[in-house]
This record gives structure tokens, sequence and C-alpha cells, in this order.
């Protein structure tokens, strides 16, 4: 499957450890993009997003879709990350402060003692998204959702099950925020994604590039375990607690997933590994 965005060979690879740049100013105005780093979270970064820990910096590096701009880390960290700053692309500079810096730059303590300063990819329309990817495609996409823990753990389930995109829609969170890049560890950066428009709509979308769409309730009409999936799936999850329009479902094919009596939800991220475990292991119905 192509993937969108920034392709592997974009930027020449440094063939050994870059000079480390040390910062004992936490002023010093060549990190100030790391400064405060909640309060920027807030308002965003024009373009750019904060990566935080060796996981994540590892899919940053990883990444196809986007870049690294500059690492900031714990003095202490730097040794042991040796082999890693080795591949960075040449020409990133790694700075390097005291705890103590870090901590007065950041904000608050930030105990992984690695952040990355990283650079959005073009990204592509849903519509685009969908005609590139393979014949036998697995797709999510998800409604509302706006907790930034959630979106995070769909996203790490849909890079574990071999999802080839997310779709959201205009109410999800932004999943390059640090906290689901975090939450995600990193899957974020890896899974091709798209935002729907405004005005789009998913369901003639999906149908338009040949997708069974699939809504998940527990009012679903058919169990999972019953549903043998075809070669292109969108499996649609709406936010905990209200879950997907009325309107919407009633135009789609619906699964649940069955559960003990007097209980009938599950956390969305947990919901989703389920479907997607299902979607992903069984045959494809010919």
């Amino acid at each position: 499957m192509a993937s969108p965005g920034f392709s592997a060979g974009c930027c020449a690879i440094a063939s050994e450890p870059p000079p480390i740049i040390r910062i004992d100013n936490p002023a010093d105005p060549r990190i100030a993009a790391y400064r405060a780093v909640r309060e920027r979270d807030l308002v965003g970064r024009d373009g750019l997003f904060i990566a935080e820990g060796e996981v994540v910096l590892r899919a940053l590096l990883r990444s196809r879709l986007h870049r690294p701009v500059s690492l900031l880390l714990a003095s202490q960290r730097v040794a042991g990350l040796s082999p890693l700053l080795a591949g960075l692309p040449a020409g990133v500079p790694v700075f390097a402060a005291s705890q103590a810096a870090l901590d007065g730059i950041v904000g608050f303590p930030i105990h992984r003692g690695i952040l990355a300063l990283g650079r959005r990819g073009p990204m592509p329309s849903a519509a685009e998204l969908l005609g590139r990817v393979r014949e036998q495609a697995l797709v999510v996409v998800l409604f509302g959702t706006a907790n930034h823990d959630n979106l995070g753990g769909v996203f790490r389930n849909a890079a574990g099950f071999g999802a080839d995109a997310v779709l959201l829609d205009p109410r999800c969170c932004d999943p390059l925020y640090r906290k689901a890049i975090r939450v995600s560890v990193g899957a974020t950066l890896l899974v091709p994604w798209a935002r729907l428009g405004a005005d789009e709509d998913p369901v003639e979308l999906l149908a338009a590039h040949q997708f069974d769409a699939l809504a998940l309730s527990p009012a679903g009409r058919l169990p999972l375990a019953d549903y043998r999936r075809p070669d292109r799936v969108a499996a649609i999850f709406g936010a905990e607690g209200p879950g997907l329009p009325p309107a919407l479902m009633a135009r789609l094919a619906t699964l649940s997933i069955p559960m003990a009596a007097g209980f009938d939800s599950l956390n969305l991220a947990t919901a989703s590994g389920i479907v997607l475990y299902h979607l992903a292991s069984t045959g494809i119905r010919r």
C-alpha cells in the first residue's frame, strides 16, 4: 500500500550521532518550541507537534507521513540513545539539558526525558486516502471522538490489527495532540488518516470506494461473531455515550458485541480492539 505524505527516502540519514547542543538556560530561543508544552498544546503549533518518549520517537523516525524537526533530551538519556540518534535525518538538531532545566523548559516533570518536535506531513482528503488503500482493505471511521485517550487507543488497535486507514469526522480531536500520540504508542504517526469534510457524506463516500460499511452499536442487529467480512470493510464507531447518530445507523448494516445481561457498553478503545481483531482474523467471504 502506498502511504501518503513523506516517503521513506525524503531525507538523508546521518551515519553517526549528531553533535549534541547543550542547553543551560530554559529561556534559550533555540528551544522556544518546547517551552510551556501543555499551554502550547491548547492553542496549536502551526503545523508542528510534540512527540514524547522513546517508543514514540522511534515511531516518528519510521513514519512515512511526518518528519522530525529537532529533539530535546535529558542529558542522562543521550548516551543510551546514541544508536537511535545515528538514524536521524541529516540536519536535525539534538538539544540536551539537565533534568531540572528540561522540567523548567516544558513546565512539568518530564520523566521520560525525551521530546521531539515534528512537522505534519501534507494530509490527503478522505476520498484521496480511500483511493490509495489496497484491494483488501480495513478502514476505521470515528464520529465525535473528542477524548484523546480513546482516540489514541483506537489508533493503537488500528495499527496492531493492520487497518489501512482511519477517517475522522470534523468533531474528532487531533490525532497529533501530544497525549493522543503517546497513548497510541506512536500509531497516530504511522497509520494514514484523513478528516471527512463538514458536508461530506461518509456513507456515499465509502460506497463509492466499494466498502461494506458497518455501524457498531449495542443495538446492532447482527452479532459480531456472525459477520464474515468482504474484501473492503469499514468499521464505524461513535463517541462513548451518544454513540452514532440514529439517521446514520439507519443507512448502514449494524453489528453488536453481545455482553452479559444488564451491561451493554464497553470503552471505545476496547470495543474497537474486539471488532478489529475479528475483522482482521476471520476469512474473507467469497
